[in-house]
């Protein structure tokens, strides 16, 4: 419990996201297509949520996930279902404040 509370307010371990991207980290954004279409990281792969499980063939297994949202929620409930699928995943949350940690 005291784990997962630390993750959720960000006081565990930090995660090096330019570090993960430099190796070759797939970031997936997780938003609607209109909200990708108004910005977005480049080279990020937008997959609607609701589309995830059915598009899931489209994310490398073999490479580090790093999801991302407008505020975090939406890349939460993908981590979880990707690490069910046996990813490698990190939740990158707003996708704004990712694109000012990766550069």
């Amino acid at each position: 419990m005291m784990e997962m509370l630390k993750q959720l307010f960000g006081l565990g371990p930090k995660v090096n996201y330019p570090e993960l991207v430099k190796n070759g980290a797939q970031i997936i954004d997780v938003r609607t297509k209109g909200e990708y279409a108004a910005g977005h990281i480049r080279g990020s792969v937008n997959i609607p949520l609701d589309q995830l499980e059915n598009q899931i063939s489209r994310i490398r297994k073999d490479k580090v996930v790093i999801t991302c949202c407008a505020s975090g929620g939406r890349s939460g409930s993908a981590k979880s279902l990707l690490q069910a699928k046996g990813f490698e995943v990190y939740n990158g949350g707003g996708w704004m404040s990712l694109q000012h940690k990766v550069g």
